[in-house]
């Protein structure tokens, strides 16, 4: 079965190229002659290790990646199978993965997706039954069962974004890069922006920590509308600064001149990339024909020896935005640092936080003094229909007042610093933050703060921002939907316990912690700030 994009990236020597192509919403018409056309002329072109193909990005109905993959590779092109958690449940995941490894498609990026566009009828209905995290954990699962049987392994990759605007993202960002490595991630793809240091930063963390896979990094060729969407946040992840809206809207002014400067950016950009040690690039905003990709990469080859002194003209910070690292040390070998970004918790935050903090050390901690005696109550009041009222009477109302609790049965708020993952995260992540945010506010509601960010927040007010990364979170059981969670954590019965599958598969040590951290936020007390 064709492996070149998983030859290519195990091969030191190589700079792998992949090229994003987005089918459109029709199975049928000229889009999707285009993106085969595309496709076509990438393999002719032979500098391609393989074609990317999106899984209804925005949210919004299009053509599955899995026909257009299989086309694709009988015709002899490697291709990269995005792969959400959005639209299907666990079930339907698990299917999906087994038809493709059936039909050759084993190149997969795991991603949490977009959240839900409009479609038939109006909205869908949003499932994120998985987290990336998950995902890639399901996948390491399907392999290992199958070894034995089957050669052939899923490649599996995952999303990072270094463009993230506060301490608190970034950190959250980089501690969920450490979870799904330590699920077993193979490979890793950023997301989109054009700031050298924020590029450099990734690289730098995954150096210092001892905590890498090879990584491709995203380029794009920017138009003036699409630059506006990434501006305005709408495609969530990406950042163009108001700075560099104004540059392209500018060169744009004149339609030649605006696309020759679209693929130079794209190339000085991805001789930088190649300079700072990525494993290759990925190209997307490839819409109408391959010449344009192949105008980059020819571009590139002239001016290769030359990264450095383009630096300069990838200054584009976000406003405020924090940074690891100091601006002098850009594409050296010296991890200087940059100064703190403040992480403001509310006294009220503060006080609920401590105080749930330490009610769970006392009476949801396997190794307190009470849990023996918590687990025989527990057991006894489990027998009675009278014994699980009387619990859902004590705690129901306390988890719906001060955390929204939706009832799940599986509490999992001892993962995000005490918040509900049901309630507070409109993807349900347990894992960690999606790549959406924009300067710390959730991607779904903008008017409310990333959990995530809080979760940081909270954690580092007692430096224990280890918490973060450390373990990968089972998904959530849904057989316990509206049950006690209360005992089901003392019976044994919740992910806590009963996951021992995902557990194991999540590597128990994925990095080697250094003496500094990379995040370390300067507290005293901190013994395990560190990614």
């Amino acid at each position: 079965m064709l492996r070149v994009f998983k030859h290519d990236m195990a091969d030191s020597s190589k700079f792998v190229i992949t090229l994003e192509l987005v089918p459109g919403p029709r199975h049928t018409g000229r889009k999707l002659e285009t993106v085969l056309d595309i496709a076509r002329d990438a393999s002719k072109d032979g500098r391609i290790s393989a074609v990317s193909i999106t899984d209804n990005p925005g949210g919004s109905p299009a053509l599955g990646p899995g026909a257009l993959a299989y086309q694709l590779l009988r015709k002899g092109l490697d291709v990269i199978v995005h792969f959400t958690c959005r639209d299907m449940n666990r079930g339907g995941m698990e299917s999906r993965a087994l038809q493709m490894a059936m039909l050759g498609m084993r190149n997969i990026l795991a991603l949490n997706g977009d959240y839900i566009g409009k479609g038939f009828g109006g909205q869908g209905k949003p499932v994120f039954d998985l987290d990336s995290v998950g995902l890639v954990l399901m996948l390491s699962m399907l392999n290992e069962r199958d070894r034995n049987t089957d050669p052939e392994e899923f490649f599996t990759g995952c999303a990072v974004s270094p463009f993230k605007q506060t301490q608190a993202e970034c950190f959250a960002q980089y501690a969920k890069m450490v979870r799904k490595i330590s699920a077993g991630a193979d490979y890793m793809i950023t997301q989109l922006g054009y700031d050298a240091r924020k590029f450099d930063e990734l690289i730098r963390i995954q150096k210092e920590t001892e905590c890498s896979v090879p990584t491709l990094a995203s380029l794009y060729v920017l138009t003036p509308g699409a630059a506006r969407m990434m501006n305005q946040g709408k495609i969530p992840g990406c950042v163009v600064t108001d700075k560099l809206l104004q540059q392209v809207e500018s060169e744009w002014a004149n339609k030649d001149e605006g696309r020759r400067s679209a693929i130079e950016r794209a190339a000085k950009l991805g001789v930088i990339l190649k300079g700072l040690g990525y494993k290759g690039i990925h190209i997307g905003g490839v819409h109408t024909n391959f010449r344009v990709a192949a105008q980059i990469l020819d571009r590139m080859a002239d001016i290769e020896n030359q990264w450095r002194k383009f630096l300069p003209e990838f200054d584009y910070p976000q406003e405020k935005g924090y940074y690891i690292y100091s601006p002098e040390v850009v594409g050296t070998n010296t991890f200087g640092r940059a100064d703190k970004d403040p992480n403001p918790i509310t006294t009220i935050d503060k006080i609920l936080f401590h105080s749930l903090d330490k009610i769970h050390s006392i009476f949801f901690n396997a190794d307190a003094s009470v849990a023996s005696w918590l687990r025989t109550v527990s057991g006894w009041l489990d027998k009675y229909r009278l014994g699980h009222a009387l619990v859902h009477l004590l705690e129901d109302p306390v988890k719906i007042l001060l955390l929204s609790c939706q009832r799940c049965g599986d509490c999992g708020i001892q993962h995000i610093a005490f918040q509900c993952p049901e309630s507070g995260c409109p993807k349900h992540t347990r894992n960690g933050a999606c790549g959406g945010s924009l300067n710390s506010r959730c991607e779904v509601r903008p008017e409310q703060q990333c959990v995530w960010v809080r979760a940081y927040n909270r954690w580092e007010s007692v430096g224990r921002t280890d918490q973060m990364f450390k373990e990968c979170v089972p998904p959530r059981m849904w057989e316990l939907n509206s049950t006690s969670s209360w005992l089901n954590f003392h019976l044994g019965l919740d992910h806590q316990t009963a996951s021992t599958e995902v557990t194991r598969l999540c590597r128990s040590v994925t990095c080697k912690l250094k003496d500094e951290a990379p995040l370390d936020s300067g507290d005293k007390r901190s013994g395990n700030n560190k990614l």
